[in-house]
């Protein structure tokens, strides 16, 4: 384990450095020495960056006047230019959610997930979870210290009890869970304990203030306002979603402390104060704005408003290149809640080209992002940055897309936002906690040859840890939706729904993806019309069928829509969903040689033995390839457009494919089921 005193969360890259995937890395990202003349003729990334919505190149500078008439300079007024100013102007959504405790998880893979979380999460005791904020606090504690970013040496210390809080409350919302809300009752009666016996003006955290001084002096310092976000997103979910008054009061505190040291600096020091990653301190200010009726906490999430990044975002230009992925997608969450309180448009448009840009042009097939933490190249050359290294996709990142798309379906009803979803949650979320364990990946890597790398139960904590911890306890929170006049049907998993404010109650049954169906049935309607939506998933065909009582209706759903359905319904109403999947080829685009392969939303991938991996390679925050002997994987000569005609299907075993007619076949399956050495992309010729 690295030292973690001095750490930051791109350490790993530094480690590697002498390394050539991680020289590769440095290189796309610009911070290698200045490249030969043949290495700048041969980039890819610099010759195509004009195509691939980099920013333009600067104008040449007229030299006369008719120069200047010829050539007048573009001049765009940045949108985030002046001092912000908040005023409260609640956006109306389209569609809602619906409260936790409305939407039941049925026996399936999603309860499944959840249950292994939950049992993780009780393996861990209270007093390890409290020691570093009393041992700051001057409280005695005689537990024994968590491990890894949990340390009592690690500036971070602290970031995962936040999670835990919210996951605890999320969890408890769900499911009604008294145990995990007591548990998490008494980490929040330790937090207000830590808080007294500080007396620093409402802070508390498991490190000392000191590191705001730091921070504040712009020293070397491990992101203090990142963890701080954590710690109070947990304590308001505490409140929000499991009543513990005490909780807020706590927050409130925190919060002003925030408020009197952000307020202390000018706008230019704050702008770059916020150069160091902070988390989400814009959202939960936020969140508690909303919360308690306060402008107060909107006015201090303002400050953290970091205007080099948003004022691009604003005027739809991609600029991320280089950029830490997980850094800026929570400062995106909160652009998102900024414009729901305000309705401020710059926010809706920083919010919704962030996740257009991100979504269309910098994910792979699994709904990931990035590698080794950041973005590495200009928009559209996933291929390139995919041999960069073998640190693909950052979980914290796929799980803050899945929260930010939640946002703007809300604004719009869009079922392409959900069919986004489905592919992240089906293939990279529920693709990442072990079976059994609960423990979970910092990395989904998606290079030859991979294997998923997790944490132990007590000695790493890293920040995904932390963010599987909420990911896998709030699973039924998008399965449906609702407007003033219908329900809509977003995701296929077996579960009941109440909706009390309109007396309805059904369940859904259904075996999906290992089968093509989903069936609804009616258990409690009032007498009055309803309309149902439907989501007709893009990944389906146009010989989807639905069928209510066994009667199909006389329209097809249209595929990447909602087929609409109003009636006056009647208990025992059955409504059934027939969705043909089919196999599919997604190349990336800058080589279209490097394919993956789909069943419906499913991702498959090729499976290899695992072989001999030491511990540390184990756990480790992703696979080192390059220490085990080189994995042959094979490349396939075949039609892409037409992969049924070499990927058959495995008799008893769903969702299994073999390779015909190749030179080394192979097997695939779902990348969600691959615990094994496994593939994703192949070379195909």
């Amino acid at each position: 384990m690295t030292d973690l005193k001095n750490v930051d969360r791109r350490t790993f890259t530094r480690a590697l450095a002498l390394t050539p995937l991680a020289l590769a890395s440095r290189s796309l990202l610009g911070q290698s020495a200045a490249p030969s003349q043949k290495a700048k003729q041969a980039d890819p990334v610099t010759q195509e960056k004009k195509q691939a919505g980099a920013a333009p190149a600067a104008k040449r500078i007229p030299k006369t006047a008719a120069d200047y008439n010829k050539h007048p300079p573009i001049v765009e007024t940045e949108p985030f230019a002046a001092p912000l100013t908040f005023s409260r102007r609640i956006l109306k959504p389209k569609v809602s959610p619906f409260a936790l405790n409305e939407v039941t998880l049925d026996a399936g893979p999603l309860q499944q997930a959840r249950d292994w979380n939950r049992a993780y999460m009780l393996r861990l005791p209270n007093d390890r979870l409290l020691h570093n904020f009393r041992v700051t606090a001057g409280i005695p504690s005689s537990a024994t210290p968590l491990g890894g970013w949990e340390a009592p040496t690690a500036e971070l210390r602290g970031h995962f009890v936040g999670h835990y809080l919210s996951a605890s409350a999320m969890l408890h919302a769900a499911t009604g869970d008294t145990a995990i809300k007591q548990k998490a009752g008494e980490l929040v009666a330790g937090i207000g304990e830590c808080q007294k016996r500080l007396k620093e003006d409402g802070f508390v955290a498991a490190y000392p203030s000191e590191l705001f001084v730091r921070l504040d002096k712009r020293e070397k310092v491990w992101a203090p306002f990142y963890t701080l976000h954590k710690i109070m997103a947990g304590l308001l979910d505490m409140h929000t979603l499991a009543g513990n008054g005490q909780a807020l009061e706590i927050v409130i505190g925190m919060a002003g402390w925030v408020d009197v040291w952000t307020a202390s600096k000018s706008e230019a020091h704050m702008q770059e104060i916020l150069k160091t990653e902070y988390g989400g301190m814009n959202e939960v200010l936020y969140n508690l704005a909303a919360v308690t009726g306060d402008d107060r906490w909107a006015t201090t999430g303002d400050r953290f408003t970091k205007k080099t990044f948003f004022n691009p975002l604003a005027m739809r230009r991609d600029e991320l290149k280089g950029l830490h992925c997980n850094t800026h997608m929570p400062q995106v969450i909160g652009a998102a809640r900024r414009y729901e309180l305000s309705s401020d448009q710059r926010f809706g448009e920083v919010t919704e080209f962030f996740f257009e840009t991100v979504s269309r042009s910098r994910t792979y097939a699994t709904g990931g992002s990035g590698n080794t933490e950041g973005w590495l190249t200009v928009a559209n050359h996933l291929a390139l940055e995919k041999k960069a290294s073998s640190h693909h996709q950052e979980c914290c990142c796929a799980y803050n897309m899945i929260k930010l798309s939640r946002h703007i379906y809300g604004w719009s009803a869009d079922p392409r936002i959900i069919d986004y979803y489905e592919r992240n949650l089906l293939n990279h979320r529920l693709g990442t906690i072990e079976p059994e364990t609960g423990v979970t990946t910092y990395f989904l890597s998606m290079s030859p040859g991979a294997w998923k790398t997790t944490n132990t139960d007590d000695q790493t904590f890293w920040c995904c840890t932390g963010s599987a911890l909420e990911d896998f306890a709030k699973l039924n929170d998008t399965i449906y939706f609702h407007s003033e006049e219908g329900l809509y049907v977003n995701l296929f998993v077996p579960s009941h729904l109440h909706w009390k404010d309109r007396g309805i109650r059904l369940q859904q049954k259904t075996s999906f993806p290992e089968g093509d169906s989903s069936t609804l049935v009616i258990q409690a309607t009032p007498a009055a019309e309803w309309t149902m939506h439907l989501r007709i998933p893009e990944w389906t065909t146009t010989a989807s069928t639905v069928r209510i009582n066994g009667v199909a209706l006389g329209v097809a759903g249209t595929p990447g829509t909602y087929l609409t359905i109003r009636r006056a319904w009647k208990v025992g109403d059955r409504v059934e969903l027939v969705m043909p999947m089919r196999l599919t080829a997604e190349p990336l685009r800058d080589d279209v040689t490097q394919v993956a392969f789909l069943f419906g939303p499913v991702v498959l991938a090729g499976q290899f033995p695992r072989g001999e991996i030491d511990f540390d390679l184990q756990h480790n925050q992703g696979p080192e390839i390059q220490e085990l002997p080189p994995l042959p994987v094979p490349s396939f000569v075949a039609k892409t457009e037409d992969p049924a005609s070499w990927l058959k299907p495995v008799s008893g075993q769903p969702l299994t494919f073999r390779t015909v007619g190749q030179s080394g076949n192979v097997t695939l399956k779902p990348l969600n089921q691959s615990w094994e050495r496994f593939s994703v992309y192949f070379s195909v010729v």
